[in-house]
This record gives structure tokens, C-alpha cells and sequence, in this order.
């Protein structure tokens, strides 16, 4: 039963992955036919990490009163109905419309996944799970990429990925009973009462893990959202093929995360941390050189090969850091944080992008990258670690 449960939340990690990079690798063809200038992708964003604020703050609530089964069922379900609406959209609003279900469905079910497994398996198996993760986000942009070059249009491609999470929202709905066993009630963790945000922010180091996920996140979510805008617009790569080359960043979180699992059988999660953080470095370091296209390539997948142990290795780390009692509530608001960074920073270099240069993509990830780090560091000192 324990494995059988291992093996579905292994499979929710796939297809929640598949949507998080459709609308980067879509939008140099979305915002065309929709009439937009190119920023406005940073709009639709907004108003998906604005719900999944709203919803991380709420999973600690969720969770405990329905189990983190119910929750993650009910939350892929949302989310599987706000992609159909994508698909069915023709206008810029209709976008923002189905954008608010989509955000609420996504922050409750990564809050209460990721506790779940924090709690309940090895920091292996946080790393395999954000592989499998990575797995599906790269596949996306594969998904809208071919959507695409058929002429279906950015329309089918997120018809695709809605229907494989309709149909993962079926198999969640018949695997509660496994979550149950695991779990009890569900797969809720206690019957504490849910912690305030002041208590939360009372607890030493909360604060420092929010900004170091508020950064990982800012940088992960702006090279997803611009990468392939930045390949298009200042490398001169076809719209077409840009989109496709947006998924080598997913080929490399996936790759690092699949090594990162063994990895973690010998470092610990600060030092898999620290080493992603050196292998970001290095790849926005290629990005900002004079260098052949390939080697721009090269630097992306880099970027994607280093923010591979970050954010599993923070999530893991929690309950240590500050407590199984407490974890979901800590978690719960490290999403928020991370989606706030989600919400403002993505968006921002879209006006950076619009009023500068698309060429400062680079400079812009290094400037979050060195936030990020110093926050990390903090976290260690006041949290241990």
C-alpha cells in the first residue's frame, strides 16, 4: 500500500509539472493572436500566484481539516478545469478570468503535497519527486511545441495537458483510501490548531526561509516565463523553435533532480543547496558571454541544472529546521512567499524587458541568485543548520 501510494503521488508529480511551462513557451505565438504587447504575460501571472498566495496560506487549514488526499484531489481537479478554460479562451481577459481557479488550484496542492512527503520519505525521494516534476514541465513546451508546428494552435496544446490532469484527478479521487493508511484521516498531519501568520513569523529563521524561496522561485519562474522570449528576442531564434528550446530548462532541473536523489545520500541538504546555487552561477555566467548560440543553450539547461536540488532540499529541510508540528504552517507560507516572488518578479523584467533590454535577462537572474544565497545563509544561522 505504502508503495502503491509513493507510486501516485510519483505520477501527480508528472502532470503537475506539465502546465508550469506552457504559457513561457506559448506566449511569443499567444500574445500575437491575442493583441498584446509582449509584457502582458506578466498579467496573467500576477493573477496566478495571487491565487496561489491566497491558497498556501490556507493549506495549513485545509490540510488539517480534510487530509492532504483530499486536498491535492481537489485541488488538481480545479486546476484541470481553469486549463480547459485556457484552451477555450480568445481573448486577453478570458485568460485573466480562468487564471483565478488555476492559481487557488495550484497553491493548496504544493503546499500539501510537499509536506506530505517531507514528513513521510526521504530527502531522495523529495529530489526523484521534483525530477519527476521537471519531467512533466519539460514535456510541456514539447506538447505546445508540437501544437504549434501542426497548426492546432496554442489553443490545443493546453487542451492536451487539461485532459491528462482530468484524467490524474481520477486517480487521485480512487487512491484516498491509501492516504488514509498512510496518513490517517486522509493524509492530515495533526490536530493542532493552524498557526497565525504572526506566530509563524515569530519562529526563528521563518523569515529567512520566506525570502530564500521568494528568490528561488522569482528566479526559476522568470527563466521559465522570459527564456523562451529571450531566445526569440535578443538571440534572433525562431518563435517556433524558441518554444521547444525553453523545455532544455526543464531538461536540466529534471537531470539534476534525478542526480541530486543520490546526491543526498551523502550531502547534506544546506551543501546540495549551496551547490546549485554555484551551478546557476555558472550557467547565467555562459548566458552573459559573447558566445554561439549553442552555448547559450548550454547556459539555460545549466540554469535549470542548478535550480535543480534548491527548492526539494529547502522543502525537505523544513521539518528540521522547525518542527513536524509546525512544517505546514512553515511551508504553507514559504509558498506564499515563493508565489509573491512568482507574482512581482517575472512581471517586472517584462517592463524591464519592454523599456531596457531583453539582454539583461541574465544580469536580472544574477541579481536574484545573490539574494537568494544571502538569505540561505541567514536561514542556517538562525535555524541551524
Amino acid at each position: 500500500m505504502v508503495h502503491l501510494l509513493l507510486a501516485v503521488i510519483y505520477l501527480s508529480f508528472i502532470s503537475l509539472g506539465l502546465p508550469d511551462s506552457l504559457l513561457g513557451s506559448a506566449w511569443p505565438v499567444m500574445h500575437a493572436d491575442l493583441g498584446v504587447p509582449t509584457s502582458w504575460a506578466g498579467a496573467v501571472a500576477v493573477i496566478i500566484s495571487m491565487g496561489t498566495v491566497v491558497s498556501s496560506l490556507q493549506s495549513d487549514r485545509l490540510t488539517k481539516r480534510l487530509g492532504a488526499g483530499r486536498v491535492t484531489a481537489a485541488s488538481v481537479g480545479l486546476t484541470a478545469a481553469a486549463l480547459f478554460g485556457f484552451s477555450a479562451s480568445g481573448s486577453f481577459w478570458g485568460l485573466c478570468l480562468w487564471a483565478i481557479p488555476y492559481g487557488l488550484g495550484a497553491g493548496s496542492v504544493d503546499a500539501a503535497l510537499n509536506n506530505y512527503v517531507a514528513l513521510h520519505y526521504a530527502s531522495r525521494h523529495m529530489s526523484w519527486l521534483h525530477c519527476m516534476w521537471g519531467l512533466g514541465a519539460a514535456v510541456g513546451p514539447y506538447v505546445m511545441g508540437l501544437a504549434l508546428s501542426s497548426g492546432a494552435g496554442w489553443h490545443m496544446g493546453y487542451r492536451c495537458i487539461s485532459l491528462l490532469q482530468v484524467a490524474l484527478t481520477a486517480v487521485l479521487v480512487v487512491s484516498l483510501p491509501l492516504w488514509r493508511v498512510r496518513g490517517g484521516a486522509g493524509g492530515g498531519e495533526g490536530s493542532a490548531a493552524p498557526l497565525t501568520l504572526p506566530q509563524i513569523f515569530r519562529i526563528p529563521g521563518a523569515r529567512e526561509v520566506m525570502v530564500t524561496f521568494f528568490c528561488y522561485c522569482a528566479l526559476e519562474q522568470t527563466a521559465i516565463l522570459w527564456g523562451s522570449s529571450y531566445l526569440h528576442l535578443h538571440r534572433g531564434v525562431p518563435a517556433e523553435a524558441a518554444a521547444g528550446y525553453a523545455g532544455l530548462f526543464f531538461l536540466g532541473i529534471t537531470a539534476g533532480r534525478a542526480l541530486s536523489g543520490f546526491l543526498t545520500m551523502k550531502l547534506s541538504d544546506p551543501q546540495m543547496i549551496r551547490l546549485g546555487q554555484g551551478v546557476i552561477a555558472l550557467g547565467v555566467l555562459i548566458l552573459l558571454l559573447p558566445l554561439r548560440i549553442y552555448a547559450t543553450l548550454a547556459g539555460l539547461a545549466l540554469v535549470g541544472l542548478g535550480c535543480a536540488p534548491i527548492y526539494p532540499c529547502v522543502i525537505h529541510s523544513t521539518p528540521d529546521h522547525f518542527g513536524a508540528d509546525k512544517s505546514q504552517a512553515v511551508i504553507g507560507v514559504q509558498m506564499a512567499s515563493a508565489y509573491v516572488g512568482t507574482c512581482l518578479m517575472p512581471p517586472l523584467f517584462g517592463l524591464v524587458s519592454d523599456h531596457l533590454s531583453p539582454a539583461l535577462f541574465p544580469l536580472y537572474l544574477l541579481a536574484i541568485l545573490a539574494v537568494m544565497a544571502f538569505s540561505h545563509e541567514a536561514l542556517l544561522r538562525r535555524a541551524g543548520g
